[in-house]
């Protein structure tokens, strides 16, 4: 026997749409908002359905506010950074917690005691600095590595390395020796059908940082840079600027007939436009010689907010080269803006991370006292009073951070399974708008109103007040239904009181 709509019991149990019959989608909302309320005769006579859509798709906005139920909710295991992206469809949220071993929720405390300003780039006076030259890039002369001491730390980022599955051999890599970044390349093995042919062929390497060009119409761009000259084929290097960071394909197969080439050797990546209507990179061939410091000015970056430091080194290979050999390399690299800036501008290094959150996030947060029975206060009669609640505890806290969408927690916080129970608007998916039939006259009445009040015709205007009040009535009875209040779960709340209820 087959359900209203349709779906037989097996189908129903054993799909992936459970308890989905207590909802109606949207389309079936404004399909037979159409049947119902518009036609000859009907209150609404003629109306769009694109009209009843965008009155419908406003209406679950609405209701997904302050009458629907919020259950969405996302959980991630706090990184050291302490930071979490706010979800895609987030508009506000009802609760933060962390989750301990038992699966136990314990709410986070929202705090007002710090917070991740935007910080003011300001000069030795105290000043505020509008500077010309101001270099974007952070780590420039790869000074920074990390703890292997050999490689280049974030921002920049880099390409994996190439290496075949049962082959344990490297076919390109990046040293930092002397603050500066070398590659080194071969070609792969040849002679084998997967792996190239007896001519050899190497991989185009690449790096990369993201940087914030926002404020910025031209900038100029230089490196000291040097191309080598193997004995089996040129050395090339290019820096740039692009919209994409460096293809994770490094194949370069250049003089080869290969099926996965990578787009890494190809000038076109760096797909920005320097002063003449030029390329927006830097070039080191063999053929030019020693090290040597190039600059380019006025990159055209108006129509964009943040664009890729790149880095790219290949060698062409003629002949295979099976020793990994360190070729070209480049240092001081910088992106510097063309003409002094006019807006504000952060630290370097503080675009996002304010010197206020970077000391709150490394120190023991204040507000989280671990036990009211500790050496510090038990001792000092009285220390306790007038004590904040919301500092009287051990959960943890944190701040949402709307200038940068991201959530902010307590150092203690770190390494734990924190859940975000928040709203959304309902109109994420299409699997989302859907309204719950308790609600369903509600919406009805809500975009009946909304119709006849937004019309001109005398008749409508009318009508409206009317429509106004039952609107009002519906939602009013959407929010008694959805509350979902139960006589036995109030009453063995009360029966937890002081005061005993008898029945």
């Amino acid at each position: 026997m087959g359900l209203l709509d349709n779906t037989t019991h097996q189908e129903y149990y054993q799909g992936s749409d459970l308890g989905n019959y207590q909802f109606t989608s949207l389309n079936d909302i404004i399909t037979q908002f159409e049947i119902a309320y518009v036609g000859e005769g009907k209150i609404i006579q003629k109306v769009k359905r694109a009209d009843i859509a965008f009155h419908a798709q406003r209406g679950l906005q609405e209701f997904s506010f302050d009458t629907f139920k919020s259950f969405k909710a996302q959980q991630i295991e706090v990184p050291p950074s302490l930071q979490m992206p706010l979800p895609h469809d987030y508009v506000n949220y009802t609760r933060l917690s962390w989750v301990d071993s038992s699966g136990i929720k314990h709410t986070l405390q929202p705090t007002n005691s710090t917070s991740n300003p935007f910080q003011i780039r300001q000069d030795d006076g105290g000043g505020y600095e509008f500077p010309e030259e101001l270099e974007l890039i952070i780590n420039n002369d790869f000074s920074a590595a990390t703890l292997t001491g050999s490689k280049p730390a974030p921002p920049w980022y880099r390409n994996s390395l190439p290496q075949i599955g049962n082959y344990a051999t490297i076919y390109a890599d990046y040293i930092i020796s002397n603050e500066v970044m070398t590659f080194l390349h071969r070609t792969r093995t040849p002679g084998v059908s997967d792996h190239g042919d007896a001519s050899g062929w190497g991989h185009a390497m690449s790096m990369w940082q993201l940087i914030d060009v926002s404020d910025q119409d031209y900038v100029d761009i230089s490196a000291k840079g040097t191309a080598v000259d193997m004995t089996s084929g040129p050395g090339v290097l290019r820096f740039g600027l692009s919209t994409n960071p460096g293809d994770s394909n490094t194949k370069n197969l250049n003089n080869q007939t290969y099926s996965s080439s990578g787009t890494n050797h190809l000038p076109e990546i760096f797909d920005l436009v320097g002063y003449g209507d030029v390329g927006s990179y830097l070039e080191w061939k063999s053929g030019d010689g020693v090290e040597a410091s190039k600059e380019l000015l006025k990159v055209d970056v108006r129509a964009h907010d943040t664009v890729y430091v790149l880095i790219v080194s290949y060698q062409e290979f003629s002949a295979p080269n099976s020793t990994l050999t360190s070729t070209n390399s480049i240092d001081d690299v910088s992106v510097t803006n063309s003409y002094a800036s006019t807006s504000l501008a952060a630290n370097l290094g503080n675009e996002s991370d304010s010197s206020t959150w970077n000391s709150y996030k490394s120190g023991t947060p204040s507000e989280n006292q671990d036990n009211y029975q500790d050496d510090t206060y038990w001792p000092m009669e009285g220390s306790r009073y007038g004590l904040d609640p919301q500092h009287a505890q051990a959960n943890g806290s944190y701040f949402i951070d709307q200038r940068l969408g991201k959530i902010h927690f307590s150092s203690n916080i770190s390494g734990k399974a924190v859940i975000l129970d928040y709203i959304s608007d309902s109109l994420g998916t299409d699997g989302e708008m859907q309204v719950h039939k308790f609600a369903e006259e509600a919406m009805y009445k809500y975009i009946a109103y909304a119709i006849l009040s937004t019309s001109s015709q005398q008749i409508h205007q009318q009508l409206a007040p009317r429509f106004k009040k039952e609107r009002f009535a519906a939602i009013r009875t959407a929010k008694l239904r959805l509350s979902n209040i139960k006589l036995e779960e109030l009453t063995q709340i009360l029966r937890g009181k002081s005061k005993q209820i008898k029945h």
